[in-house]
């Protein structure tokens, strides 16, 4: 059983992630910290629970920093049953998946901080410390789709206008060639001639995951380049609307 973190004590962290390259990189980020310390890792929920309630890990951790997508038991899953079973170690998310349902479904569970995998060593550092307190910090692209989820109202503005959130793409058909919602926002996006920074402002994203996504679907439809997705988008669209 963990127990709450005191004041002047080394935050000590829990690392859950499917891939070993991101908990070693990780476990090397945090310990440059001199008030963080890493005492265990998980490549899943389901190892991560059972560390927990094992006598191997002799000092239990106060933050488990988790992915969202990991085999047997992903981490919307764990969030609930740390929730329920060692409730004095709170849980902030770090992956790559920017999809709001994802932010949500998380934040609902109990997570005290949500990442994206290009967020700032500082940031994160500054999460894991906030969490171990028992705060709540949302930066960046979580905190204004969460404010602009809390805000937004039907028809309150029309699209494209300031501070209105994007119309998303049309999604679900059979010509979608495998690319999730978020990815037909960017390409729809991307159609309409809108550059990285502007993409990123529109669906409150960072500038390097807008570059991620683009390479993702380039390379899923199997194009070159920016022009040749503007051309398939406009294409795409044409055809549905005959």
């Amino acid at each position: 059983m963990s127990r709450p973190h005191h004041e002047g004590e080394r935050v000590r962290v829990l690392l859950v992630d499917d891939h070993r390259i991101v908990r070693r990189g990780m476990a090397r980020l945090l310990a440059s910290e001199a008030d963080i310390e890493v005492v265990g890792e998980a490549e899943d929920g389901v190892a991560a629970l059972e560390l927990l309630d094992s006598p191997e890990l002799a000092r239990p951790p106060h933050v488990a920093l988790v992915d969202v997508h990991m085999p047997r038991m992903d981490g919307t899953a764990l969030l609930a049953r740390l929730a329920a079973r060692h409730p004095d170690v709170a849980a902030v998310v770090l992956t790559s998946f920017d999809e709001d349902e994802h932010l949500f479904a998380c934040l609902r569970a109990g997570a005290k901080g949500y990442l994206l995998k290009d967020a700032e060593p500082e940031e994160v550092a500054e999460s894991v410390r906030r969490a171990a307190r028992g705060e709540t910090l949302l930066l960046g692209h979580a905190a204004a789709r969460m404010v602009a989820a809390l805000t937004r109202t039907p028809g309150a503005a029309e699209p494209g206008a300031a501070g209105a959130r994007p119309t998303p793409a049309r999604r679900g058909g059979a010509d979608d060639h495998g690319l999730t919602g978020r990815e037909l926002d960017v390409v729809r996006l991307v159609g309409s001639g809108a550059s990285n920074r502007e993409i990123a402002r529109a669906l409150f994203l960072s500038e390097g995951t807008v570059r991620n996504h683009v390479t993702h679907v380039l390379r899923k439809l199997g194009l070159r380049d920016r022009t040749a997705l503007a051309l398939w988008f406009t294409s795409r669209e044409g055809d549905r609307d005959r």
